[in-house]
């Protein structure tokens, strides 16, 4: 888990959303075992939601930077 967590850092966050989802159902499972989170897990889903944060940070720049370039393209018509 924790291996996949950081793999989605290393790859500009595209396997984020999946490390967060599988640390979620993980600690989900040793909860209802009455077990602690292993670390791994806990590692993993944070470097996977750190990860989903940065795509979402990335998508809401692009968007930002494409209306903006927009806007000054019809302004300078």
């Amino acid at each position: 888990m924790l291996v996949l967590g950081i793999l989605s850092l290393v790859l500009c966050g595209l396997l984020g959303p999946v490390a967060w989802s599988m640390g979620n159902k993980i600690k989900q499972e040793a909860a209802a075992m009455g077990r602690d989170e292993p670390g791994s897990c806990k590692g993993g889903r944070i470097c996977g939601i750190i990860a989903t944060a940065l795509i979402v940070l990335g998508v809401v720049g692009f968007v930002l930077i494409a209306v903006i370039g927009v806007a000054n393209s019809s302004n300078s018509g």
